[in-house]
């Protein structure tokens, strides 16, 4: 019988069929397999060459912190934890046309000065490359540019006496290995491409950029062993319609995860914004019915955003519910818990709910504020403009306290604020706030506070 030659793999998950299907049967997904050449098999069992023993070392014992290349970029070195480690591998994902390309060569530009620099683009040709350094003004830059697609070729050039010090590879899924028959892009090209220049980096101490594309559900194209091959994996995210962009941390094996990096999108490239609480914040107009101001955490850094609700009559028999920035479901809970333990009628009317400036908020300490710009909107009484709110909703209706109470209040206070709601804390040690706190323990406190004729009293504890 024949040796089958090809095989058919899901670009989704990687798994391999002997035949065609609609529907790969590990993931779910239509219309992911995609044909292969089948990689030549390495020789059964390992023969009688035997390996060397491994030395091990104990837990305790001096290490020295890993060194740092410092980007010259506030915003990009702190979501890296401090700077980038020489021998590390970092994915950078993101939409297309979102600034990832745009970010590293500014980072380029700055660590030219001081490190050798290889910028090697599969996408583009080197005009391309220089026209868009002499939009953002670096054109000067001692960056070394190329373009290539060849793994064989680019790790060659790595691999010199006068190898780089750092290299970016725009992007991972144009690049191929000549032993392999499928195209740039497909799940074996992409894994063994990435192994191949992260093996170089490792040896030759090279920090390595790797920018990846994404695929319509946000997620880095490729298999998801690729994420777990390298260091550190950044996300850049925004929304075309705004110029604010975010870099986000989700892996660092050399710094802490959830942290964040804001940035603004302008004429001359990217700019770092090093206050982001109050670029989010300068477009309130004051006090508004059916708005909040959250007071989150993203990694170590409090960042405040402005909560908005709209709830309206529904001429729909299924009211309508749509939300940007926040989870769906959690919304649809805090909605249940309004009508089933504070008696809030809602379930009649069309809920709309945006986080503005297009900020993705995760954290369950924003329940309390979309709770209360959904009764301020119901009830059309605005909450006032130098109030803060955060809290997490439990089932029953309890208000929980959240971590890092005092760093919010502390970033509340900092911007302006005055006054804040907040979840009862436990502990009798308090920090030092001149914000005049309003505490909760249960949901049902929160709606005396926007009773009819109640003005601001209600908020000053």
């Amino acid at each position: 019988m024949a040796k089958a030659t090809s095989r058919f793999v899901c670009q989704s998950c990687g798994a391999a069929y002997p035949k065609w299907a609609g529907r790969c049967d590990a993931c779910g997904e239509w219309n992911s397999l995609v044909e292969e050449a089948v990689p030549e098999q390495a020789p059964k069992g390992l023969g009688s060459a035997k390996g060397r023993k491994i030395a091990f070392v104990g837990l305790s014992g001096a290490s020295d912190p890993a060194p740092r290349r410092l980007s010259g970029i506030g915003e990009l070195d702190r979501v890296a934890g401090g700077g980038f480690v020489p021998g590390s591998a970092v994915l950078i994902g993101g939409d297309p046309g979102i600034g990832k390309s745009t970010l590293l060569l500014q980072a380029m530009s700055s660590l030219s000065q001081h490190s050798a620099c290889v910028y090697i683009s599969g996408e583009e040709a080197v005009d391309q490359v220089r026209l868009r350094a002499q939009r953002l003004g670096v054109a000067q830059a001692p960056v070394a540019l190329a373009s290539a697609t060849s793994v064989r070729d680019i790790a060659a050039s790595l691999d010199g006496l006068e190898g780089p010090a750092i290299a970016v590879i725009d992007s991972i899924q144009t690049m191929y290995v000549d032993t392999l028959e499928s195209a740039p892009g497909t799940v074996a090209q992409v894994r063994a491409s990435a192994q191949e220049l992260i093996r170089v980096a490792k040896r030759r101490g090279i920090v390595l950029l790797l920018v990846g594309h994404v695929t319509k559900e946000g997620t880095i194209a490729g298999p998801r062993v690729l994420e777990h091959m390298v260091d550190t994996v950044l996300y850049f995210e925004g929304e075309r319609g705004h110029q604010f962009r975010i870099l986000r941390a989700v892996k660092n094996r050399f710094g802490p995860t959830d942290e964040i990096g804001v940035f603004e999108m302008t004429d001359g490239g990217l700019a770092e914004v090093p206050n982001p609480s109050a670029l989010f914040l300068a477009d309130r107009r004051g006090e508004v019915s059916g708005a909040a101001v959250f007071a989150g955490m993203e990694g170590t850094r409090p960042v405040l955003v402005e909560v908005q609700a709209l709830v309206a009559p529904s001429p729909l028999g299924t009211p309508r519910r749509a939300v940007v920035g926040w989870d769906s479901s959690r919304l649809a809970m805090v909605l249940a818990v309004l009508e089933a333990r504070c008696g809030v009628q809602i379930g009649a009317n069309d809920v709309y709910l945006n986080v503005a400036g297009g900020l993705k908020i995760g954290e369950p300490a924003a329940d309390l504020a979309v709770a209360a710009a959904l009764v301020s909107s119901l009830t059309g009484e605005a909450m006032p403009a130098d109030a803060v709110v955060f809290g997490e909703i439990g089932l029953s209706g309890e208000v929980r306290a959240v971590s890092q109470m005092d760093a919010r209040l502390k970033e509340a206070a900092k911007l302006g604020f005055s006054s804040a709601v907040i979840p009862a804390r436990r502990s009798a040690k308090r920090g030092d706030t001149p914000l005049k706190v309003t505490e909760l323990s249960h949901l049902g406190e929160l709606l005396p506070l926007f009773s009819a004729g109640s003005g601001t009293t209600g908020w000053t504890g």
